[in-house]
């Protein structure tokens, strides 16, 4: 049997926090309907189709790049990262790895990125539905912490709110910092406490 295993992230295009990944080996013994990307799917609807992945996927595993890595090797790379854990995670080895969108992680599986790929595979929709429920969860944990931003409705993008927001408190530790509005920030920050003391 050739076990096909999907790949996306989410978070790549946040402000905040690290890169979320899953990677997802569906049965297809037992097919799920409904799979599309994430996206797509309301709030709710991700919440049971997730429960659903896991319970019958033959494997999957959602993996992270911490935001240290992010800074540090940029999101291009850290989201690579983030894919290479999610199919190393696997509990059962894939014979082909299909993952969304142009860049493919270094592994030693027969890889093909597909544009679009999370409307078009299965197990590349699971993967994307996965990672969303993840992430969308961590959101809400730092919106516990940090209600200020609203990380709970926006999810750590670059909205008006959040813009304003980050005008009004300035950044928080969970705020990638080598991000190009939020170092802007930081730089006018450090420019009006200059003037301050001069």
């Amino acid at each position: 049997m050739v076990l096909e295993c999907g790949v996306d992230e989410t978070g790549r295009g946040s402000c905040i926090s690290g890169i979320y990944a899953s990677a997802c080996i569906l049965d297809p013994a037992h097919p799920i309907e409904g799979l599309r990307d994430s996206k797509k799917l309301s709030a709710r609807k991700r919440e049971i189709l997730a429960e659903e992945i896991k319970q019958y996927a033959l494997s999957w595993c959602i993996a992270q790049a911490s935001l240290e890595e992010v800074e540090q090797l940029n999101v291009h790379h850290a989201t690579l990262l983030a894919m290479k854990r999610a199919i190393e995670g696997l509990s059962i080895r894939a014979n082909k790895v299909y993952v969304d969108g142009i860049h493919l992680p270094e592994v030693d599986i027969p890889a093909e990125a597909i544009v679009k790929g999370d409307d078009l595979i299965p197990a590349i929709s699971a993967a994307s539905i996965l990672a969303k429920v993840a992430r969308d969860g961590a959101m809400l944990e730092y919106h516990e912490k940090y209600p200020q931003y609203g990380f709970n409705s926006h999810k750590g993008y670059l909205t008006k709110a959040h813009r304003e927001a980050l005008k009004k408190y300035g950044p928080s530790p969970i705020h990638r910092k080598t991000y190009a509005p939020i170092r802007e920030l930081l730089v006018g920050k450090d420019n009006e406490q200059i003037e301050m003391f001069e």
